[in-house]
């Protein structure tokens, strides 16, 4: 679809008569524009070619449940069909150290919301890979580990392995983690609503409220949502983590940090190869340490 193309889409799905779309940066999958309409309105559209009939469905799913929990601001969806997904424009701020301790303050709120179990009742992708939830699905807190590696490090190697993003020896290191998991996962965390893909990128900054974007929302661990922010380099992550911990305390949180960091590294090496097979590796290696597991 060109830009001309998804104005004339984007007019039509708010109401508004005519708009001109403009392509902005940001994003590793899908095309991402801001559409100015003639009604005075400036809105956010993000296509992606081929994508599955419920993929945008999903993200807008998971977009209304962090709204529902009232612990972070989330950009209100405006349209969402199988080709398009439309979302009240952000203007976005620099990050300062104390817009960071305030969304640390946010997301402690946000895993203090109880989930009903691990995974979501509708569908759910990780950028372009869709994840399975399992049925019946999962809520005990002791079932966690055995969850995660089943229906999500796995999955993610199995798909690493088969597009060559990772090599045979740094997969085996993965799969011993995952026989490992229950002596590297720490203390049973009940299911919590957390926001799934929570890179640097996908904060937007504001001067009051920073808003969440591009969500993989789900019952799961709260430390994943941690562990990538800190992995993808958060700005002023060391006052975010302060913050959240006066609220949330989570011992040896630091030490787990690379097993919840996997997944995210795991679907990089599947999509994108390179150093991420290895990092995976590394990843894998460093939560086997940490948990005094060879």
């Amino acid at each position: 679809m060109n830009a001309n193309g998804l104005a004339r889409r984007v007019a039509a799905l708010t109401g508004a008569g005519s708009g001109a779309a403009h392509p902005v940066g940001g994003g590793e999958i899908c095309a991402a524009y801001r559409v100015e309409l003639d009604d005075g309105r400036t809105v956010f559209a993000k296509t992606l070619a081929d994508a599955a009939p419920d993929f945008f469905a999903a993200e807008a799913a998971g977009l209304d449940l962090l709204r529902t929990t009232g612990a972070v601001a989330i950009p209100g969806v405006l349209a969402a069909v199988p080709d398009l997904l439309v979302l009240e424009w952000v203007t976005a701020e620099e990050p300062t150290p104390a817009r960071a301790e305030r969304l640390g303050r946010e997301l402690a709120a946000l895993h203090a919301t109880p989930a009903p179990h691990y995974g979501t009742r509708g569908p759910l992708y990780l950028g372009p890979v869709p994840l399975e939830t399992p049925v019946p699905p999962v809520a005990d807190p002791g079932g966690w580990p055995a969850f995660h590696a089943e229906f999500r490090l796995l999955p993610l190697l199995r798909l690493a392995r088969d597009s060559g993003g990772i090599a045979p020896g740094d997969a085996a290191v993965v799969e011993r983690l995952c026989a490992a998991i229950d002596e590297v996962a720490g203390e049973a965390q009940p299911p919590a609503v957390i926001h799934g893909d929570l890179w640097a990128g996908n904060v937007l900054w504001g001067e009051t409220l920073s808003h969440l974007i591009d969500p993989a929302a789900q019952g799961g661990h709260p430390e994943q949502d941690l562990a990538f922010l800190e992995l993808s380099r958060c700005p002023h992550i060391d006052r975010l983590l302060a913050a959240y911990e006066e609220i949330r305390p989570l011992p040896g949180r630091a030490g787990r940090a690379p097993l919840h960091s996997l997944h995210h590294i795991l679907i990089h090496a599947a999509l994108f190869g390179g150093s991420y097979g290895p990092q995976s590796a590394a990843a894998a290696r460093a939560a086997l340490a940490a948990a005094g597991t060879s």
